[in-house]
């Protein structure tokens, strides 16, 4: 498996990004100013995209497996490269998420623990209601992890 970052042209993988944030002009935001990286292996299984958020939080922006390969580890090791990347440079590794029963759980098997919540983030900042597993998102639920 190889971890290769993306430097331009990012927005060929936007089917892969949708998967994980279905807004485009949300993902926008943060495209440009994020690392993005591609897990391949034998084809692109999975991308990230992280920012620096400074005080030395990385923090994970959108993370997507191509729905082929879902539930085969390829998220959870995208994960773990990304923590071997920067824990020389960086000390927390953090992600937001909607409550959803996909997500949460995955994020804790990946070592996350819960830190705080944005209320509203989902009803404020996107344009139309997002569902999960017929749950509606509403609030961003931040967990962080050391690295």
């Amino acid at each position: 498996m190889e971890l290769k970052e993306v430097m331009t042209d990012k927005k060929r993988y936007l089917s892969l990004l949708l998967l994980a944030d279905e807004q485009e002009d949300m993902i926008d935001q943060y495209l440009a100013k994020g690392r993005m990286y591609l897990l391949i292996a034998d084809g692109v299984k999975a991308e990230c995209v992280v920012t620096d958020e400074g005080h030395g939080v990385l923090e994970i922006k959108n993370i997507a497996t191509n729905p082929d390969v879902i539930g085969q580890g390829y998220g959870q090791k995208l994960i773990e490269l990304i923590a071997e990347k920067y824990h020389d440079t960086h000390h927390t590794l953090q992600v937001g998420t909607g409550d959803s029963p996909l997500t949460i759980p995955f994020y804790q098997k990946c070592g996350f623990k819960p830190s705080h919540i944005i209320k509203n983030f989902f009803v404020d900042y996107y344009d139309h209601p997002i569902y999960e597993e017929g749950i509606q998102l509403v609030d961003m639920i931040y967990l962080q992890r050391p690295l």
